[in-house]
């Protein structure tokens, strides 16, 4: 590994990108760079004789996220083919095309925009702070299960108004259904076993039952004794005239549940890496963090791309790089390859704290950019700035990766720190 550069297992330049398992030994980079320079719009075949296109190059996943009229976010945002009555029981926002879609975000939208997400500095911080003050005197332990994983539900937890005592089982929940084609998170393995009794529920996992439940009781709490916080707002709204309805409540919890921890931890996880990979980034950072920090969170969002692809469905015949693509074809925006673009980003493989500019597409972008991505940047950056004015030097174990062609995850990671 030369200096400044991201670990990177090529593998396969033929991978199958479609399976889980290629990605338990980490992104099949050399297979989406072959993809972006011989055929930057691909046709995958699956298993059952289906397929997709997948679009790997920055500027097309850019192009293909932003024209929502060519191509419709409302018939699914996986890779899996969903029947009608399937894709309305598990309709989130973002299953929606605006108008109907910028009418659900509204909902939310104001308990995160950048001003008001700058309010929450300080309490994460002091969050931080406390976790970090626990853990790491032990000196040895898994950074994912102590701190990576613990911090983002337990803010999550304080803006839904829900007690942080609930953070280990939302987050066990979210592990199963997010987490769904890990044998270690969920006996209900999406690819291995029979999931047809669960396909109207979110991620087809059972859990999705335990959250709806969680979901019922805390919403019947709040129509009683209306709360200062975003569930109290979202049940008090009135789109259009009209309330969410119990299965839009249900759906829109579970969205922010998941959305809101699990990527987050994983981008942490990976920072830690890539920072060991890297030592003179680490030194730079922890001689002067207020003078990077922001730059350095975006190219570890950049890196570490943890949501790898979302799907659209062309309205109409039509072309994305001269490809033709028919109307009801579905296509597949590889972020993680976009975020490696060679065309888009000077030397995409080093690792460069002070990347400028960095226009990843890591949150996505247009209408459909996350709506958590400004708590998503807050959280990493305060992270790292608590947890590298505490921590002289780290070693770290071998990270284990999860299964999963959808979440670029890292479920354990052992390590053992020297304090400041």
């Amino acid at each position: 590994m030369t200096a400044n550069s991201l670990r990177v297992e090529w593998g396969d330049p033929h991978a199958n990108i479609d399976s889980h398992d290629t990605y338990t030994t980490g992104f099949p980079h050399a297979a989406f760079a072959r993809m972006r320079d011989e055929a930057p719009v691909s046709w995958v075949e699956e298993a059952d004789g289906s397929g997709y296109w997948a679009v790997t190059k920055h500027a097309d996943v850019v192009e293909v996220s932003r024209d929502f009229k060519r191509f419709t976010a409302s018939r699914g945002i996986r890779i899996e083919q969903m029947s009608p009555d399937e894709l309305e029981a598990r309709r989130t926002m973002m299953e929606h095309d605006p108008p109907e879609h910028t009418r659900l975000r509204r909902l939310v939208s104001p308990n995160f925009t950048p001003k008001v997400v700058a309010t929450y500095e300080a309490a994460f911080r002091k969050l931080a702070s406390h976790v970090l003050d626990r853990v790491l005197p032990l000196g040895e332990f898994d950074f994912v299960t102590e701190i990576a994983r613990e911090l983002p539900i337990r803010l999550l937890c304080r803006l839904l108004g829900v007690p942080e005592s609930d953070a280990g089982k939302l987050v066990a929940w979210g592990d199963q259904m997010i987490s769904n084609a890990d044998p270690e998170y969920t006996p209900v393995i999406i690819d291995k076993v029979d999931t047809e009794e669960y396909r109207l529920l979110p991620f087809r996992s059972p859990a999705a039952l335990e959250v709806f439940r969680y979901a019922e009781q805390a919403a019947l709490e709040r129509r009683n004794d209306p709360k200062d916080d975003i569930l109290s707002d979202m049940l008090a709204s009135e789109p259009d005239g009209e309330p969410l309805t119990d299965l839009e409540f249900k759906n829109f919890f579970t969205l922010m549940m998941v959305a809101g921890n699990e990527t987050t931890r994983h981008t942490i996880s990976h920072g830690l890496v890539f920072l060991k990979d890297n030592p003179d980034q680490l030194e730079m950072w922890q001689e002067d963090p207020s003078a990077i920090s922001e730059v350095a969170t975006e190219e570890i969002l950049r890196a570490s791309s943890v949501t790898m692809h979302f799907r659209r469905t062309a309205t109409e015949d039509t072309e994305i790089r001269g490809v033709p693509i028919s109307k009801g074809d579905r296509v597949v925006m590889w972020y993680t390859s976009a975020n490696y673009d060679e065309d888009e980003f000077e030397d995409p493989f080093t690792f460069d704290l002070k990347r400028h500019p960095n226009h990843h597409v890591t949150f996505g972008t247009g209408r459909h950019v996350c709506l958590g991505a400004a708590l998503a940047r807050l959280e990493v950056r305060i992270v790292f700035e608590e947890l590298l004015s505490r921590v002289e030097s780290y070693q770290l174990g071998e990270p284990d990766l999860l299964r999963s062609n959808f979440i670029r995850g890292i479920k354990h990671l052992p390590v053992k720190v020297e304090l400041s």
